[in-house]
């Protein structure tokens, strides 16, 4: 059995904000993989701006690169259509029925769950780890913590590796974490006002967008 992080998103482009947060999930809990799962058109978005999706796997790939329990999952991007969630994590248990799976996501994300398709089933079959993001500390999840009634809530410190056995579907892990204030959106605004992004993406992600003349 392995115990896999499913970080989905539209990443367009994939940046060093994202990588980070995936960084601080698998030093503080006891993941085996994570798995970033780019989008084909996002439910929540508007897709005018979004690049092919075999660019931002190819994105994706690149920035995967330097860690080896980071990996590209295709699972979303060749089903064409919007992206569900609760579908996503079905074909993801039959393809691997002993595995143990936990959504990642930005509190940002976390304070809309309740709009998401069949949320409540989500809850219910997976656990979710919540990172904080610049200007949505955990603090900000308490009123949708109260709606929702998580079947726990754990809140690992900086060091502490949780045993296999506390990992409990239906779970929250609430991680407290300091991650750059960095976007897809300001990142294509500055691609298309000719500006660099430099420090924003991974080197080989930065090259390939330029290869390839994106979000010009």
């Amino acid at each position: 059995m392995a115990l896999t992080g499913l970080f989905g998103g539209t990443f367009n482009p994939v940046h060093l904000g994202h990588l980070k947060v995936a960084e601080e999930v698998i030093n503080r809990l006891p993941l085996d993989r994570i798995l970033f799962i780019p989008s084909y058109i996002p439910p929540h978005k508007d897709s005018v701006e979004v690049v092919p999706v075999r660019h931002r796997l190819k994105m994706v790939e690149i920035a995967c690169r330097s860690h080896p329990a980071f990996m590209v999952s295709e699972v979303e991007a060749r089903r064409p259509g919007r992206s569900y969630s609760i579908v996503t994590l079905r074909k993801l248990k039959r393809s691997r029925p002993e595995d143990q799976f936990f959504f990642i996501v930005g509190t940002d994300a976390f304070l809309e769950i309740e709009t998401w398709k069949d949320y409540d089933q989500l809850l219910r079959e997976c656990s979710f780890i919540v990172v904080s993001r610049p200007g949505f500390g955990i603090k900000s999840l308490q009123k949708v913590i109260e709606r929702i009634k998580p079947a726990a809530i754990l809140v690992p410190g900086r060091r502490s590796v949780l045993k296999t056995e506390k990992l409990l579907p239906g779970s929250l892990f609430l991680l407290e974490a300091s991650t750059p204030d960095i976007s897809s959106t300001e990142i294509r605004k500055r691609l298309k006002a000719g500006l660099p992004i430099t420090g924003l993406v991974p080197p080989g992600v930065e090259r390939y967008i330029e290869k390839y003349k994106l979000y010009r």
